[in-house]
C-alpha cells in the first residue's frame, strides 16, 4: 500500500512510498484510510525540525489527523465494518506517570508518551491502518469527509473543558469570549463557544478573504484591530489564543476582564523577543485574580466531546473549513500553505 513518509529530522525526505500492508492484531481494527489533515506540526516534521521513527525503522508514516472506515473489527469491540472512525493520537507512557495511569495521557508528566505520526508510532497517512479499539472513536456517519476535522476539534474541546473546570474556582458567568486567530483551531474554538451560547468575537489579520467570512457565518463578531484595542472595547471574560504569536499571547495575558481566563493554544516560535512591563502584568494578574494556562493535545474523553460537537455543528459551515482536498500522489502540495487556506486534507 501507499503511505506518506519522512525520514525524521531530514528536510526534503517527504515522499509517498510503498509500505507493507498492516495486519490487525488482537483487539485492533483494520481501517481503510479516507483522508488525513495537514497542520503546522506535520509541516515542521516535513521540514526536518523533529519527529521520531518507530524503533528499528528509518522512515515514519506521518499523519495524526485521521479519518477512516472500518474494514474489520474484533467481536465485542463496539465497532463494525463500515463505521466512520478516527484514531487517537497519543498513547500513555509505559511507566506510567500518575496522569497517564489515570487516563489523562494528554497531561503526561515525564514526556515518555508516544504519538501516532509524530513520535515513535506510524501515523494515519496510509491507505490502510490499524488501531487498538480502545484508541478509536466512532463518528456520526452524516459527517462523511468532514470527520477529518475531528483531531483539531479535540484540541479545542480540551481547552474548553479546562476553561470550564478552572472557572469553577469561584462563581463565574461566561458571557464573552475573544478568540485570537482564524485558522482551524481558532474557528473551531469559536464554534464551541457559540455552541455554549456565548458572545463570540474573533480577531485576525485583515478584513478580506475566507477567515472573516467564516467567522461571521458562525455568528461571531470579527475584528482586525490590535488586540489591546479590541479587548479594551469588549472586555472578554475568556480569551482563547490560537495564533502562536508571542506579541498576541502577551497582549492576551495583559488585556482581559477582571478575573479573566486566558487559554494559550498557539505555540510561539522561540527567539523572537517582545518587550512588555512584566511588573504591571504580574500586578494585574494577581490583583484581578486572572488565570492563564496552556493547553495542548487531547485524551479519549476530549475525542468524545469533539465527536458530539461536530455532530451538532452546521455541516455546510464545517465544509467551508476544508479549503483544499489533495490526492495522496500530490500530498507534498499540502505542505505549502495557500493564501486562503484554513484546513488542507489529503485524500487516501
Amino acid at each position: 500500500m501507499r503511505a506518506l513518509t519522512v525520514i525524521p529530522e531530514q528536510a526534503g525526505s517527504l515522499e509517498v512510498t510503498d509500505v507493507t500492508d498492516p495486519v490487525a492484531g488482537p483487539g485492533e481494527l483494520l481501517v481503510q484510510g479516507i483522508a488525513f489533515g495537514v497542520c503546522g506540526t506535520d509541516r515542521e516534521i516535513a521540514a526536518g525540525d523533529y519527529g521520531w521513527a518507530p524503533a528499528g525503522h528509518e522512515r515514519l508514516v506521518i499523519g495524526h489527523e485521521s479519518l477512516g472506515k472500518v474494514s474489520s473489527a474484533p467481536e465485542g469491540s463496539g465497532f463494525a465494518a463500515g463505521d466512520l472512525v478516527v484514531g487517537i493520537v497519543r498513547r500513555p507512557d509505559p511507566v506510567p506517570c500518575g496522569a497517564c495511569a489515570h487516563g489523562e495521557f494528554d497531561m503526561c508528566r515525564n514526556g515518555q508518551y508516544t504519538e501516532r505520526g509524530i513520535k515513535q508510532i506510524d501515523g494515519y497517512a496510509s491507505e490502510l491502518w490499524t488501531v487498538e479499539s480502545d484508541y478509536a472513536v466512532k463518528l456520526d456517519p452524516s459527517l462523511g469527509h468532514l470527520g477529518v476535522l475531528m483531531e483539531p476539534t479535540t484540541v479545542v474541546a480540551k481547552a474548553w473543558e479546562q476553561i470550564e473546570r478552572v472557572s469553577n474556582r469561584a462563581w463565574y458567568e461566561h458571557r464573552r469570549v475573544l478568540v485570537t486567530g482564524a485558522g482551524p483551531i481558532g474557528l473551531l474554538a469559536a464554534m464551541l463557544g457559540k455552541q455554549r451560547g456565548l458572545d463570540v468575537h474573533v480577531l485576525a489579520l485583515g478584513d478580506e478573504g475566507i477567515q472573516p467570512k467564516m467567522a461571521r457565518a458562525l455568528g461571531a463578531t470579527y475584528h482586525s484591530d490590535p488586540l489591546p484595542t479590541v479587548a479594551d472595547k469588549i472586555k472578554p471574560d475568556i480569551v482563547v489564543e490560537a495564533t502562536g504569536s508571542a506579541q498576541v499571547a502577551v497582549d492576551a495575558m495583559t488585556h482581559n476582564a477582571s478575573a479573566g481566563i486566558v487559554c494559550l493554544t498557539g505555540v510561539s516560535p522561540v527567539g523572537r523577543q517582545v518587550t512588555f512591563d512584566a511588573g504591571a502584568a504580574n500586578r494585574n494578574i494577581v490583583l484581578e485574580n486572572d488565570l492563564i494556562f496552556g493547553s495542548v493535545n487531547a485524551n479519549k474523553r476530549h475525542y468524545h466531546q469533539a465527536a458530539e460537537a461536530l455532530a451538532a455543528a452546521d455541516k455546510e459551515w464545517l465544509a467551508g473549513l476544508i479549503t483544499r482536498q489533495i490526492p495522496l500522489a500530490q500530498a507534498a502540495d499540502a505542505f505549502t500553505p495557500g493564501h486562503n487556506d484554513i484546513k488542507v486534507a489529503v485524500q487516501l
